[in-house]
């Protein structure tokens, strides 16, 4: 059946398929599909978000971490830099015969266990 719009021109009736399924149905059927699809996407992006706060956070505590240890080492050093240029020089030496002795004696105690 055709219906003329006045000015010669004709519309085709929408075409039915085998299934019987119109394009209207299948539109629906597409829609549906698409809005799991978007959800899941959503989920996903969502996910994403917090995996990015949670790795941010622990970076953050790294770099804080870091920074404290970098402070305490540098501490460190001055303070025995500063001993190395006082008047007693024999405190460096003193301490690397500590030093040597302490790992004497922690090389006997792994070797002969």
């Amino acid at each position: 059946m055709r219906r003329s719009n006045g000015s010669g021109h004709y519309y085709e009736p929408l075409p039915q398929y085998a299934g019987g399924e119109t394009l209207e149905q299948q539109n629906d059927a597409m829609a549906d599909e698409l809005k799991d699809k978007v959800h899941k996407l959503k989920s996903l992006s969502l996910d994403i978000g917090d995996e990015v706060k949670y790795q941010d956070r622990l970076l953050r505590e790294m770099d804080d971490d870091f920074e404290k240890t970098g402070g305490f080492l540098g501490n460190t050093i001055n303070r025995v830099l500063r001993i190395s240029k006082g008047r007693h020089n024999y405190y460096v030496f003193y301490l690397l015969i500590f030093s040597v002795v302490i790992f004497i004696i922690l090389y006997i105690v792994i070797k002969f266990r």
